[in-house]
């Protein structure tokens, strides 16, 4: 059975060299939305066995269009091949349960076994760009502030990693209101004025 993917990236040239592979995937591109408002409508119209999407489009944010999908009875499993390799944009692929996180300097051949095991189902690489951040956002290890509890750990590192509450609330299974208090407990705890500070403190404690 041919696989369909819905290729959601604004530089022709990278589609074009993505459809002249086709044959390693064994798969037909039924949809190639451009913009972050078209993704989901092409998502929703083609129902693809996988999405492929770079992580901005027409100079815009394309995950935050993730969480419009989000209840899709069959929505389809998330494989981020993009030319930002810096932790946020990886972050917020993890929170957002994308399956993996592709750099466009990678080889096709590894863009094809992401989107293998994506439909497969078959678990990210434990030393895949997406599972070395989620370890570092989820990691409990003990704090250079002893008030800070292990989840506002958690909370903090996700929130010096860019991430909204939303997407923090996405990534620990936890509600938006939920995540709010964890934040103004870590101002208050670190002595701090906004999520900015907070970062940097983080930052300076080497906990990202």
């Amino acid at each position: 059975m041919t696989l369909t993917i819905v290729i959601a990236d604004d530089h022709p040239i990278v589609v074009d060299g993505f459809r002249a592979h086709l044959d390693l995937f064994g798969a037909q591109i039924v949809g190639n939305p451009t913009t972050p408002e078209s993704l989901v409508k092409v998502v929703e119209e083609c129902r693809p066995d996988v999405l492929v999407m770079e992580s901005r489009l027409a100079k815009k944010d394309a995950l935050r269009s993730l969480e419009k999908f989000q209840n899709l009875a069959d929505r389809p499993p998330v494989v981020v091949f993009s030319g930002y390799p810096d932790a946020t944009h990886i972050a917020r692929a993890a929170a957002l349960g994308c399956h993996d996180y592709i750099l466009k300097s990678s080889s096709i051949h590894k863009l094809g076994e992401a989107i293998k095991r994506a439909v497969s189902g078959e678990p990210t690489p434990a030393e895949s760009l997406l599972n070395n951040v989620r370890t570092r956002m989820r990691n409990n290890a003990s704090s250079p502030h002893a008030d800070l509890t292990n989840r506002e750990m958690q909370v903090l590192r996700h929130v010096s990693m860019g991430l909204s509450n939303r997407e923090v609330g996405k990534s620990l299974g936890i509600s938006v209101e939920t995540v709010k208090e964890h934040v103004q407990n870590i101002l208050r705890k670190l002595n701090v004025n906004d999520r900015t500070q907070a970062a940097v403190w983080a930052v300076k404690n080497q906990l990202v």
